[in-house]
């Protein structure tokens, strides 16, 4: 079994991987400080100790201190945080984690706000982090080419809703492009190949679900996405933004309900003339073992009914066998037998799309 501290180093090796210097920082730290015996860090994180490494505790951990930070209750330790406007950090610019120490600031934020804390441990991960968007379009367009037919988009773990409007987006090759000119966000320079810019995409239905859906429209909602979002990535920060205010003039329904449930229903009512595609990405390992087995057979059976005129396509974006990088998989019915195809290898938040189909 994992122990805590391990868990925790878990974490910060995943952050450091996806260049976050800040909180491999502090997590490592707090890793020290659980091995030491530290009373504040024991008794915050020692009630959470078995839960599963998928459950991300480290992320919700540090989305519950963001979160103080952001709303401008933690001032000093906001000098550490590039999410941190001026007035939350006093005026000052953000300190950089590698020359200054961030620890005892962030030791001081668990005092004086330990019962805040221990509560946002019960807030599951919900980053929705717009990056993924870049692997996830090429597939729709794979699926559109493929079929001839515009897309019923159906999406589990949708957070805010804010990946299904991926179509809202730019995107850019060295020799081709979709969407767009003047669209708010634009991504440039993240492809390794080239994928089907060449296809038109229509998408006539956007939907998705999640266990507890965000309002990406309120203030609150939006501080809990940015809570999500590593502090000192500022082109992460910078895309949610803009996704935010896309998500301001195209609307998307976030229905609350389990992904279990949900998708059955959403395949018994299927649309003559256009293809449904299931969509998701890095949200399996927080959907438990038997929900994903009910997913997967409700998605298989449906599979075996698609037709020409009513096929259906799953989409994914989840970890590969390494876990260092995300694979993005189509399964596609009705144009195709629903064998297995890898289309793109892409970091969890989709800093680079190998582009392999």
């Amino acid at each position: 079994m994992v122990t805590l501290p391990e868990n925790v180093r878990f974490q910060a090796a995943g952050c450091a991987a996806n260049g976050s210097p800040l909180y491999e920082r502090l997590l490592v730290a707090v890793a020290d400080d659980l091995e030491a015996g530290g009373v504040l860090t024991t008794a915050i994180l020692g009630p959470r100790a078995a839960d599963p490494q998928g459950s991300a505790l480290g992320l919700r951990f540090m989305g519950a201190v963001h979160r103080l930070v952001l709303t401008g209750a933690a001032p000093e330790l906001a000098r550490w945080y590039g999410s941190a406007g001026e007035a939350e950090r006093g005026g000052r610019p953000a300190a950089s984690a590698t020359t200054d120490d961030p620890w005892p600031a962030f030791a001081d934020v668990l005092a004086e706000h330990e019962a805040t804390i221990i509560a946002g441990l019960a807030q599951g991960v919900q980053t929705n982090e717009v990056g993924r968007c870049a692997a996830l379009l090429p597939g729709l367009l794979t699926v559109a080419a493929r079929t001839g037919l515009p897309i019923r988009l159906r999406e589990i773990g949708s957070s805010a809703g804010l990946n299904l409007r991926l179509d809202q987006h730019r995107y850019e090759t060295e020799h081709s492009s979709w969407g767009d000119p003047e669209a708010l966000l634009c991504f440039a320079g993240v492809y390794r190949g080239e994928p089907p810019f060449d296809q038109s995409l229509v998408i006539a239905d956007r939907r998705g679900c999640d266990p507890s859906p965000i309002d990406p429209s309120t203030p609150e909602g939006k501080v809990l996405l940015r809570s999500f979002v590593w502090p000192d990535q500022a082109a992460r920060l910078a895309r949610l933004d803009a996704a935010l205010a896309v998500a301001e003039r195209v609307p998307a329904v976030v229905e609350r309900a389990p992904a279990g449930q949900w998708v059955p229903q959403q395949l018994a009512s299927a649309v003559d003339g256009q293809v449904t595609v299931v969509q998701h990405s890095i949200v399996w390992q927080y959907i438990p073992h038997l929900e994903r087995a009910r997913i997967t057979a409700s998605i298989e059976a449906a599979g075996a009914a698609a037709t020409k005129d009513r096929p259906l396509a799953w989409l994914r974006m989840e970890p590969g066998l390494t876990l260092e990088r995300a694979d993005v998989v189509l399964r596609l019915w009705g144009a195709s037998d629903g064998s297995e195809e890898l289309l793109a290898r892409t970091g969890y938040h989709g800093q680079i799309v190998e582009w392999r189909a």
